[in-house]
């Protein structure tokens, strides 16, 4: 059973999904602090380098966002030109285009962009321009994919895209044409928009947090959603009923005097799912640290003794601490290069069953997650996408002392 647990407070929400009475996704919003990913602008080329093959584009934030070649070319492999142009043969100082923002600015950089438009809805994801059919795949019955992407080929028109999301497996054909034709009708007053503005200039920006989760991630038929706001509750209550008509939404409003968070036992799980080792209750113990360039993960026995057979004791152990580490990633939100340092295995069968219960664990993740392999040095590396900001120590701020790095300085 998954339960999402939705705080709000002023001008803040905080969202905690359990999945089996464990803590597996968190996330906070601010007003102040909104997030811009999948925002679209009409910006304005400030700056193009062919050596870099990337432009700078003016779109009305702090700092100019960064625009790469292939988010330039169609979006449609196939339609793609053999032998990729100069960026400076594609874009020209003072040009203003549409853009999306695909990754929050972060440090000192600006927003990634890119002209690869997708507007997400509860059933598909719309593209306006990418031409092509695709489904989802965790959808696994081939009858199923064949019917949907049939489906999707029948509703599209011109160059329009849809990646049909998992939600529509089993459903009719005219619960898929309302979201379409919901999305295209967003599309129509973003490029109405578009015309009437000058550059740079704000033409639509994604859902909040709330919002967002319930479309991309809550199953009105099953899951269960507790929130501690009355007037947030009956919107959600509406929402759901909208989205997915018939239906009787699994929505309380919590009023008791204990703070929601504590009630749940939410708090305490922050406390310890947000440290850098982690211990689980067979012993085995998981320490997290992560850089600039990679996130490193090393797994240890510590207090499991396992059975009488050494190798089985090591393949236990890692495979407990896979199905943790996937958990960890998402709790965490860690993007980037991931290496995990596994005790070390002497027979291949066991590294490629650990590799298998990873693999198993991370379809859970809605951000894409990729187990390439293992190393020469027997290392599993992987790759997870992010396009948001996380926030791997919620209720801290770095120390002023050492910076964060996690030392004492001398006196």
């Amino acid at each position: 059973m998954r339960q999402m647990i939705v705080h709000c407070e002023h001008e803040t929400i905080e969202m905690a999904l359990i999945e089996d009475g464990r803590l597996a996704e968190f996330a906070v919003e601010r007003n102040s602090e909104q997030s811009v990913v999948g925002s679209i602008y009409k910006g304005k080329v400030v700056n193009v380098l062919p050596g870099m093959q990337a432009a700078f584009v003016d779109i009305g934030l702090k700092k100019n966002a960064f625009l790469y070649v292939d988010d330039v070319l169609h979006p449609h492999l196939e339609k793609q030109p053999k032998q990729k142009p100069s960026i400076s043969q594609l874009l020209t100082v003072g040009q203003e285009l549409i853009v999306q923002v695909m990754k929050e600015p972060r440090g000192g950089k600006g927003a990634r962009v890119t002209t690869h438009f997708s507007l997400p809805g509860r059933c598909m994801v719309y593209m306006p321009t990418a031409d092509y059919v695709a489904v989802s795949k965790k959808i696994e019955r081939d009858a199923e994919r064949s019917r949907l992407k049939g489906i999707g080929e029948q509703l599209r028109t011109g160059e329009e895209g849809i990646i049909i999301r998992t939600v529509s497996e089993d459903e009719p054909i005219d619960f898929i044409r309302s979201d379409l034709e919901f999305l295209r009708e967003e599309w129509s007053r973003i490029t109405d928009k578009a015309r009437k503005l000058q550059a740079p200039a704000l033409l639509h920006r994604d859902l909040g947090l709330l919002q967002r989760l319930l479309r991309d991630s809550f199953d009105p038929y099953e899951d269960e959603l507790v929130i501690d706001s009355l007037p947030k509750a009956e919107e959600t209550i509406s929402y759901l009923k909208d989205s997915v008509p018939g239906i009787e939404p699994k929505v309380i409003h919590y009023s008791e005097s204990v703070p929601l968070f504590q009630a749940y036992g939410i708090d305490d799980q922050l406390k310890t799912g947000f440290a850098r080792k982690i211990a689980l209750p067979e012993g085995v113990t998981i320490v997290i640290d992560q850089t600039e360039a990679m996130t490193i993960i090393d797994v240890n026995t510590a207090k499991y003794i396992g059975g009488d057979n050494l190798g089985e004791t090591i393949l236990q152990t890692n495979l407990l601490a896979a199905r943790e580490i996937a958990r960890i990633l998402r709790l965490w939100d860690i993007g980037g290069i991931i290496i995990v340092d596994f005790i070390d295995m002497e027979r291949e069968e066991h590294r490629h069953q650990v590799a298998a219960a990873m693999e198993e664990a991370i379809r859970k993740d809605r951000s894409k997650t990729f187990v390439v392999g293992w190393t020469k040095l027997d290392l599993l590396e992987m790759t997870r996408k992010k396009a948001r900001e996380s926030m791997p120590l919620p209720f801290a701020k770095p120390c002023g002392a050492c910076g964060g790095r996690g030392f004492v300085l001398p006196s």
